[in-house]
């Protein structure tokens, strides 16, 4: 177990080398300058959205989810960010699609920048990731052959390191609009 999660931290450090800062201004831009920020992904990395839009509401952004009930009509004044390692994702892609017709901004967060959400969308950020390959005389390989090509199955990479990333765009988004954790305290939920 240790080895694979050195291997998994090795492989999100190994992310951070492709970050574009181009993009991430972009991409903060957008946030900052949103009447508000819609999230929307699905499986786990829907959950990897709710944690960013948590952060959002605790420095001050008006942020919703997609599909939740108290979810407003999108307009052209906001601003959807996607996540979606495959950039595939039909349910994301609708969204995205109606989005784009209504004239709002899409920030796409992918290890697949070719996809067909990357076509729809107004910034890409390219969440590099790469499968962990095991030596086939490996004990835990053999172990689990047949059942995973890796210790880090389907999008568990994407997923992980996108967390790690969106909390790094938190923390500069805290610098940005001079937020401090007390900040974040002071809005963090109380009805728990």
């Amino acid at each position: 177990m240790k080895t694979t999660i050195k291997e998994v931290l090795e492989k999100i450090n190994d992310s951070v080398d492709y970050i574009n800062e181009n993009n991430i201004n972009e991409i903060i831009d957008l946030i900052i300058n949103s009447k508000n920020v819609f999230l929307v992904g699905a499986g786990r990395s829907g959950l990897v959205a709710k944690s960013f839009a948590i952060r959002l509401m605790q420095i001050g952004i008006s942020v919703y989810i997609v599909g939740d009930a108290v979810t407003p009509a999108v307009c052209k004044d906001d601003c959807i960010c996607a996540l979606s390692g495959s950039g595939e994702t039909k349910s994301v892609h609708l969204t995205v699609k109606t989005a784009k017709e209504i004239g709002s901004k899409v920030v796409l967060f992918t290890s697949n920048p070719n996809s067909r959400i990357a076509k729809l969308s107004d910034v890409i950020c390219h969440i590099k990731t790469s499968k962990i390959v095991r030596d086939e005389n490996d004990h835990i390989f053999r172990k689990l052959k047949g059942e995973y090509s890796s210790l880090t199955p389907l999008g568990t990479l994407f997923e992980l390191t996108s967390m790690v990333f969106l909390d790094g765009l938190i923390a500069e988004l805290m610098m940005i609009l001079h937020k401090t954790e007390s900040d974040l305290k002071d809005r963090h939920a109380t009805l728990e």
